[in-house]
């Protein structure tokens, strides 16, 4: 498949799938509509990472890591709502099990702390502990939300995954039928409908990565000027590499994000974000020589979330092999 076949499909998933606006000709690409699509997602990416960041400097961080993992928990709940699903015990319970699981090692590996350690941290209390749980709640909610709208709004209808978590995509999204298809590709035989794997999703990340660089600095120099926050360059190359591996990891993560969201839906994807706590604790555990933190409360809380995610993903591929 040459190169310029890869752009025609991209930009033919583009056209079928965003919505124009009135800004927007009806036979050329909807450019306005694209723009306000990688918008609304930078919006909805940023005020979760920036509510957290604001709760880490107000709460204790064991109470912003446990509130945060409840976003797995909003996630089902308004995948639910949205989409009018029934209750299934198995995934709630699996959800559950996962949020439980995570608040566990979070606080489980607490109790392994020396006494000295905790009698400096009671003298070290966070200044706004309850505001700061508020804001971390309302960034778990935000980031739930915006989870279920990309799988409903910007992910393609014709991801690997012909169903959203048991249900039938007819009802998700708006048919797009083979007369139709056929129709629109039948002078161009070398486009792909869906592109490549994870280009239309990369496509959309990228967006979210343009948006931020040439909007998201606005408030920075404002903020300096008005004295409300100081800023400054790094001054040794241990804190631009660091955040420089920081910005990497983050595209990384974002990218890997977008791509199963619209594979697997937003239910199996924050709960598989969970898996993150499992594999962290056993690198410090293993590598990092922090044996001693090793609970059975943590060994039981990773041991939950591997367990609900397996579920959740047999459930997955039983309804795909059924599909």
């Amino acid at each position: 498949m040459s190169a310029r076949a890869i752009w025609d499909s991209l930009v033919f998933s583009l056209k079928r799938h965003i919505a124009y606006t009135i800004l927007d000709k009806p036979t050329s690409f909807p450019a306005w509509g694209f723009v306000r699509l990688a918008f609304l997602m930078t919006i909805m990416m940023s005020i979760p990472a920036l509510l957290w960041f604001i709760a880490i400097t107000m709460a204790p961080l064991s109470d912003v890591t446990a509130l945060w993992n409840t976003n797995a928990f909003f996630a089902y709940i308004l995948t639910v709502k949205l989409y009018h699903l029934g209750w299934e015990v198995r995934r709630l319970a699996s959800v559950l099990l996962a949020t439980l699981g995570a608040a566990v090692v979070v606080y489980g590996g607490n109790s392994a702390s020396a006494p000295e350690e905790t009698r400096s941290s009671e003298s070290e209390r966070p200044p706004n502990p309850m505001i700061g749980d508020l804001l971390t709640l309302a960034a778990a909610i935000v980031y739930g939300i915006y989870q279920v709208l990309y799988k409903k709004y910007a992910a393609l209808p014709s991801d690997p995954d012909a169903e959203l978590d048991g249900l039938d995509r007819t009802t998700a999204y708006e048919a797009i039928t083979d007369t139709d298809l056929e129709d629109s590709i039948d002078d161009r035989n070398d486009i792909a409908y869906p592109p490549p794997f994870a280009l239309y999703a990369n496509c959309l990340t990228t967006s979210i990565g343009l948006c931020t660089f040439f909007l998201l600095w606005i408030p920075i120099p404002i903020m300096h000027l008005t004295g409300v926050e100081e800023f400054h360059l790094p001054t040794n190359l241990t804190t631009v590499f660091a955040i420089a591996g920081i910005s990497l990891s983050g595209v990384l993560f974002n990218a890997g994000l977008m791509v199963l969201l619209g594979m697997w839906g937003p239910i199996v994807t924050s709960v598989g974000n969970l898996l993150t706590i499992v594999l962290v604790f056993a690198s410090d555990a293993i590598f990092g020589g922090a044996i001693q933190t090793v609970t059975v409360w943590s060994v039981f809380g990773c041991g939950s979330i591997v367990v609900a995610f397996t579920i959740l993903a047999l459930d997955l591929r039983k309804g795909s092999s059924s599909a």
